[in-house]
C-alpha cells in the first residue's frame, strides 16, 4: 500500500523573486500578451505555467529535466498526486503516477483502464518498462492558457485519484488481505485500510478506528 500513498500537501514555502527576475517574467508575459496571450517559446510556456501555479498556490518546484514543473495536487483516495509539467517550444507534456506495476489480475486492470481512456479529454492511461500506470499526455503550446492549465490539472487529478481505489482492489486484494490480517493478529491500527474494510473484514475483527 505505502508505494501508492503519500503524505497530503502541504504548500511548499517560496521565496520572493528577486528582482531581476520579477522584470524577466513580465517581459515574458508582454511577449505572451503581443501574441494573443499564448506562449510563443518553450521560457514563454514555463513562465506562464509558474504564474499560474503560483497564483493557484499549489506545491511545485523545478523538476531533473529541462523546463519541467513538478506539481503535487491534494486528493481524496490518493492523498497526493504529482504531476510532471514539461515545457516545449511547441508542446506541454503531461505525466502522472497512478499506481505501481500491479501484482495481479493485470488484464482486469487494463481493460479497466482502457475502457476509461474513452472519457479522458486529451489525455490516456500507459504503462512504462516496469509496468507502473502513469496517466500522460501532450497539447499544443499555443492552447495553453491560464484557464486550460487550471482545466487540466482538474482532469489529471480526477483520473489518478477517482479510480484509486478500485485499482488497488484489482491489482494488490491478496497483498492486501495480507497486511490485514498481519495487522489485525498483532493488535495494529487498520486506520490505512478502513477504505477495504467490507472487503477485508473478517467475522471477530476489531471494530473500525476512531
Amino acid at each position: 500500500m505505502d508505494p501508492h500513498r503519500r503524505a497530503p500537501a502541504r504548500g511548499l514555502p517560496r521565496g520572493a523573486d528577486p528582482p531581476q527576475g520579477r522584470v524577466h517574467r513580465r517581459r515574458r508575459a508582454d511577449r505572451r500578451r503581443a501574441a494573443g496571450g499564448h506562449p510563443v517559446s518553450s521560457a514563454d510556456l514555463v513562465a506562464l505555467v509558474r504564474d499560474v501555479l503560483d497564483e493557484t498556490g499549489l506545491e511545485w518546484e523545478a523538476g531533473a529535466r529541462d523546463d519541467e514543473l513538478v506539481v503535487s495536487l491534494p486528493g481524496e483516495k490518493k492523498l497526493r498526486t504529482v504531476v510532471s509539467l514539461v515545457c516545449g517550444d511547441t508542446a506541454l507534456s503531461v505525466s502522472a503516477f497512478v499506481i505501481r506495476n500491479p501484482d495481479e489480475n493485470h488484464g482486469e486492470v487494463y481493460r479497466f483502464l482502457l475502457s476509461r481512456n474513452l472519457r479522458l479529454p486529451g489525455l490516456a492511461y500507459a504503462v512504462d518498462r516496469s509496468g507502473d500506470v502513469f496517466v500522460t499526455g501532450r497539447v499544443p503550446a499555443t492552447g495553453v492558457d491560464a484557464r486550460y492549465l487550471d482545466q487540466l490539472l482538474g482532469v489529471v487529478l480526477t483520473a489518478v485519484d477517482e479510480p484509486f481505489n478500485e485499482l488497488l482492489v484489482m491489482g494488490f486484494l491478496t497483498s492486501m488481505r495480507k497486511e490485514w490480517e498481519w495487522r489485525v493478529s498483532r493488535g495494529e491500527s487498520l486506520r490505512n485500510l478502513e477504505a477495504f474494510r467490507h472487503i477485508l473484514e473478517r467475522p471477530g475483527d476489531p471494530p473500525r478506528d476512531t
